[in-house]
């Protein structure tokens, strides 16, 4: 996960020069630097609160505001609660609601992220004791109108 305001993968990979502001900005201490020596946000070690300090430390300009953040969380098998323990600590982390879980068989359930609530902070990533969240981005739609 680039940080928030991120160009396009391309356009952020040519524009980043490496030089560490966004990292030693981020006042939550997430982004850190991923491979190739550009940054990235580990969500494990906290949520993204959007502030855009990042964004104005950027004089690169690989960080910009009003890029869309495609990232949304799901879990994966290793998650607690679909492994019959009870646990529901992303739900209680999850200011926007986009979490809730379904009753299963066998005692266990599954935690459903509706993906148009969650806006990909990290904070169910970072609670979570299992480490079974995960992030992938959504493909960005575009709007067609007929001509």
């Amino acid at each position: 996960m680039r940080p928030y305001g991120a160009l396009s993968e391309a356009d952020f990979r040519e524009a980043c020069t490496g030089c560490d502001a966004c990292t030693n900005a981020c006042p939550e201490a997430i982004i850190i630097r991923g491979e190739g020596g550009l940054p990235v946000i580990d969500p494990s070690l906290g949520a993204c609160t959007f502030c855009n300090v990042c964004i104005e430390v950027c004089e690169p300009g690989a960080l910009q505001s009003g890029q869309p953040w495609l990232w949304r969380a799901s879990a994966d098998s290793s998650c607690l609660a679909q492994n019959g323990v009870f646990c529901r600590t992303c739900e209680d982390h999850c200011d926007e609601g986009a979490i809730r879980f379904r009753l299963a068989t066998g005692g266990r359930s599954t935690p459903n992220i509706d993906p148009d609530l969650c806006v990909g902070c990290g904070a169910c990533a970072s609670a979570c004791p299992a480490g079974a969240v995960r992030f992938t981005q959504i493909p960005q739609t575009t709007e067609t109108r007929p001509c």
